[in-house]
């Protein structure tokens, strides 16, 4: 796997930024259509770790998901200065890969397949792997920030379990295992049909995958210079994970971050289990990486999801990284 090659890539296609095995322009006679108009990967390196950002597609979800606590007119003041539609629009779903040493390490798996919630445009990271040339059984290690559908239900799609290494290592935190044996959706604000959903991926993927979890209480090197550690918040065993080498260091944030987090971090999401927790957290991490001026990558921030953070007043900064092509 040579990650870096990725942004060599994007410079021989400006001329047609499509994925790596589409190069066909639309325009072009006689050649396929592309699949993709934009990249859905994007390449950073770590002092000497490899990192991937790749795109899973996005979620259409209620804006009032964003922040179910706040005045309905401030949020509505917040999405109209954003340029974003007032009552649904697209979520990002990012997840990363890290290449450490002889580890390949997948962090989170994506939606997979959901029929029942009609999610068509989410679900793409293993057919993005494979479009970058990367082999699921080349993965020795999953990190999972928690257990969500959204971040489980990709090694649950038809085919990929065979796929995968026998001996593939999946860390998750022992909290989070608990939590699924019985969890508690009273403080979240859902749309119908996503706690069932919920519940039902949490139980499958813990038959499916029980015997190969190794949990961590608190924090875990999972690789040289790759720790994962529990925030809580978001659900009680909710991780994020920070890859760090030679001065250098990138934070993935899971569902601790959410783009309206850095102007209004009291504000609460819908899927937050605890969404107090999960303020005090967000709070405190974008402080951290304020400080350390560390890269952030999440879950949910628009693709490809790196940047870093400034103070701001009473709040906080987003600040894009320019693309590297």
């Amino acid at each position: 796997m040579k990650l870096q090659q990725d942004r060599k890539s994007h410079e021989t296609k400006s001329k047609s930024p499509v994925s790596k095995n589409t190069t066909a322009t639309p325009s072009s006679p006689g050649r396929q259509k592309p699949e993709e108009l934009v990249p859905s990967r994007y390449a950073v390196r770590v002092g000497e770790i490899e990192v991937l950002v790749v795109s899973d597609g996005v979620l259409p979800l209620p804006t009032a998901m964003l922040a179910h606590n706040a005045v309905p007119a401030e949020r509505a003041a917040w999405l109209s200065d954003m340029f974003l539609p007032p009552d649904a629009f697209d979520w990002a779903l990012n997840v990363v890969l890290v290449r450490s040493g002889a580890q390949t390490i997948l962090i989170d798996a994506g939606l997979g397949s959901d029929p029942d919630l009609h999610l068509p445009r989410a679900g793409q990271t293993v057919k993005r792997l494979e479009a970058a040339g990367i082999d699921l059984s080349s993965v020795t290690d999953l990190v999972l920030t928690h257990m969500h559908m959204d971040h489980i239900g990709g090694l649950l799609v038809d085919g990929v379990k065979e796929q995968l290494h026998p001996d593939l290592r999946i860390h998750v935190s022992a909290a989070e295992v608990k939590f699924w044996e019985s969890p508690d959706f009273s403080h979240t604000s859902m749309p119908p049909g996503f706690p069932d959903a919920l519940r039902a991926t949490a139980k499958r993927f813990m038959k499916e995958y029980h015997s190969q979890l190794r949990t961590f209480e608190e924090e875990h090197e999972v690789a040289k210079g790759v720790i994962v550690r529990r925030t809580g918040g978001h659900t009680p065993g909710h991780s994020v994970v920070r890859v760090a080498d030679g001065g250098e260091a990138l934070t993935f944030a899971g569902d601790a971050v959410f783009a309206v987090g850095f102007d209004q971090p009291d504000w609460y999401n819908g899927f937050e289990h605890d969404p107090e927790e999960a303020a005090h957290v967000r709070t405190r991490l974008l402080r951290e990486l304020a400080a350390s001026g560390d890269l952030l990558v999440a879950t949910h921030l628009p693709f490809p999801s790196v940047g870093r953070v400034a103070i701001d007043g009473d709040a906080f900064r987003w600040v894009p990284v320019f693309w590297d092509y």
